[in-house]
This record gives structure tokens, sequence and C-alpha cells, in this order.
């Protein structure tokens, strides 16, 4: 049996609709499934996990956001089960990052219920699992505005948090423990990333691989306001790596100290210190 997680709220109501095609799906080909679903996250785990542990799954298809599916890996990945995106939210950075972003829904669940699963890593910080970027810095200190924000909706909530923080903000001091060295430096903003993309479609680490055992750790230094507005337009293609002030390090541990937050896959993790690993081949995924 399948479950199907649902966020109906997700991409205001955009889960609900594609929820409704994805039961569909699988009514109209026969294939058994539940559908789980909740008005509080901590409600759609605890229903997610027990029919986990009362029932044998094939898969679980999360339809939602990055939010969603931070939620389902917590479940999923402990107990070996295999999972899927169906974008339905704003951002939709982890299945974009896996690459399913401008697929439609029958394509995506054509190939998930016929073709075989297949290992894909994850990162595991202070005992949560997370899909692509790990993040601190100035998105974290932006991310804590937006969520604040009740308008405007969407992407237009991210842009209108940094327009608010980029005045006051103030370069931090880090230390970065890697594989193989210790940085003491200043910086701006610090992603570890196992996928590519965040903050709604920012190829923060272009060279990303879900498949080779290692984060990319970007690190931009600190530059001026000037500089950013010029350089941040660039993240959206990947080219802001080429910036003297953007620098790329490959590491499967890291452990970042300083006085700030951090975040996985938009999910707020707490204040630093915090040591990040990549686990090969943790999770269990359809990738095109």
């Amino acid at each position: 049996m399948w479950a199907i997680a649902i966020n109906p709220i997700s991409g205001n109501g955009k889960g609900a609709e594609i929820g409704r095609e994805v039961a569909g799906y699988f009514s109209i080909h026969g294939l058994s499934y539940s559908i789980i679903t909740g008005t509080k996250p901590h409600l759609l785990r605890m229903a997610l996990e027990g029919f986990l542990d009362s029932h044998q799954c094939e898969g679980v298809v999360a339809v939602g956001g990055d939010g969603l599916a931070h939620l389902v890996l917590q479940s999923v990945v402990p107990r070996r089960i295999p999972f899927a995106i169906v974008p339905a939210g704003t951002g939709n950075d982890f299945v974009r990052s896996i690459g399913w972003l401008n697929s439609s829904v029958k394509t995506i669940l054509d190939f998930v219920t016929t073709q075989p699963s297949k290992p894909i890593d994850l990162g595991l910080v202070d005992s949560e699992w997370f899909g692509a970027i790990l993040s601190t810095g100035f998105d974290a200190v932006v991310n804590e505005r937006a969520n604040g924000l009740l308008r405007p909706k969407g992407p237009a909530k991210y842009n209108l948090a940094i327009a608010l923080e980029l005045p006051r903000f103030i370069p931090l001091e880090y230390r970065i423990e890697l594989d193989n060295q210790t940085l003491l430096t200043d910086a701006m903003l610090i992603a570890i990333a196992n996928g590519s993309f965040y903050g709604s479609g920012m190829q923060v680490a272009p060279g990303a691989d879900m498949h080779d055992g290692l984060f990319d750790v970007m690190v931009l230094k600190p530059i001026s306001k000037i500089e950013f507005i010029k350089v941040f337009p660039r993240v959206y293609k990947g080219d802001h790596v080429d910036h003297p002030s953007v620098s790329i390090y490959r590491s499967q541990k890291v452990s970042l100290i300083a006085h700030s937050v951090a975040y996985a896959d938009g999910e707020r993790i707490g204040q630093l210190p915090v040591k990040a690993e990549c686990i090969a081949g943790a999770g269990l995924s359809w990738t095109p």
C-alpha cells in the first residue's frame, strides 16, 4: 500500500488540488493507497508514522512543498521507506534539486509506480534529516524576517525580507570545520549543500550532487551592500560562484560555530553551533 501525504494548504491551496489529482491517479490505476493529512505538521507526522508502523508501505508520495518533504524525511529515512515529492508548494527547492520540478503529475507518478527507487544522499544535522540546503548568515536572517510577514505570499515575501534586512546586516565571524581544514573567516552567508537549490529557485550550489557523498559548502565573504545587490541576481543561474568573494569547499562533515541561526530546507534548526554530515545513500527516492 502507498501513503499519499498531503499538505492541503501548501501553495495557497495548491496542495489540496494536486493531492486530489494524485489520489485520482492511484484510483484509476488500481493502486492501493491511503491519504495522510493533518491540520498541523505534528499531527500529520503522527498520522504518517502510525500508518508506516502498521502497514507494509511501498512508498510515500509527499504532495506539498519543502516543509512537507522535510517532515516526511524524518519518518521514512529511519524506516528505509522510499519517498517521492509531487511539488505543490511555493519554493519546491528539494524537488527542484532532485529534478522533477517541471514534470507533470502523471509523468512523475508513471515513473514512481513502475520504476525501482534508488539511494540518494541526505544531510543530517543534530539528528534531523535534510534534503537540499543547510544555511546560515544573511539568508537565515531573511528567513527569520520572512516567517514573521503575513504579506505578500510566495517568493515575493522572501524578496521583501531581503530588502528589509540587507541595509542593517553585518557579516558574522565563523569557525568552519571541514574534513581536512578549519576556516576562521567573516562571512555574509554559508550554504551547506546536498542539493543545488534554495530560496525558491536560487542555485546557490550549482555543482552539488546528491549521489557523491559530499556537501558543497558555499561561503560568501563580506562584500558591500551595493556589490551584494549586483551579485544577487546571478544566484538564480549559479553564476555567482565566479565572484572572487565566493568560495566552494567539498566535505563530508561540516561544523559551524558563530552567533547565528541555521535553517535546513526552509525549516528552522536553531542556534549555532551545529554539526552536519552528508550520509551517502541515506534516502530512497526516484530520480529522473
